[in-house]
């Protein structure tokens, strides 16, 4: 029963954590409407892949904080840091996503899956997201910190990942035009991370 719980804590807890458009999310929908769905479907397998890796990592950290809880207010300040610099990436350094790949220029559908472990690495969001997560459901005697079951827990978060893409990738692919993504996304994401960042200050500020 306990193997049980910690895979469906997992999977609903990244199947929900997508379901606001995002970073993964959007980038998923973007590909699957501008190149197609099977590119899509491997973008997903290396965010998902990545997932697994940032879900075990966060769960160790919360073992880790459940018992060290004074470490939680450093986590808050390298995360405030982390977002402010992606930001700042989005705004200033990262390409126009409108611009398409020259004439004659063949896309490699391989480098989608690598591009999914790419965005999946930078976007740091599950690490501490499971932490909130994985300790709050343990307290109510929800999720179990055991080594089998913390692996079930993070193959539950790789298939919801996966899933949640997946549904962004088929409704923007059967609802949008081609042109439909004519904004440049790296705008959105970086308003994303600009409001985190905001939200992140506050907290911080208040409880100094």
């Amino acid at each position: 029963m306990a193997a049980l719980i910690n895979f469906i804590v997992g999977y609903v807890a990244s199947f929900i954590g997508l379901i606001p458009p995002g970073l993964l999310n959007m980038t998923a929908a973007k590909i699957g409407v501008k190149q197609g769905v099977k590119p899509a479907v491997l973008f997903s397998l290396g965010v998902s892949l990545i997932v697994c890796v940032q879900t075990y990592i966060g769960l160790a950290f919360a073992r880790y904080l459940d018992r060290n809880p004074e470490i939680i207010d450093l986590l808050q300040k390298v995360g405030l840091g982390i977002f402010l610099a992606l930001t700042a990436y989005f705004f200033l350094v990262a390409k126009d996503s409108r611009r398409e790949l020259p004439a004659g220029v063949k896309r490699s559908k391989t480098n989608r899956f690598f591009y999914g472990v790419l965005l999946g690495a930078l976007n740091l969001l599950p690490i501490p997201y499971w932490v909130y997560v994985s300790i709050t459901v343990s307290s109510f005697g929800w999720f179990y910190f055991d080594a089998y079951l913390v692996s079930l827990a993070v193959l539950g978060a790789g298939l919801g990942t996966f899933s949640m893409l997946m549904i962004y990738t088929y409704f923007f692919h059967k609802k949008l035009p081609v042109g439909a993504f004519s904004f440049n996304v790296n705008y959105l994401l970086g308003s994303i991370t600009a409001l985190v960042s905001i939200l992140t200050m506050i907290k911080i500020w208040q409880q100094i």
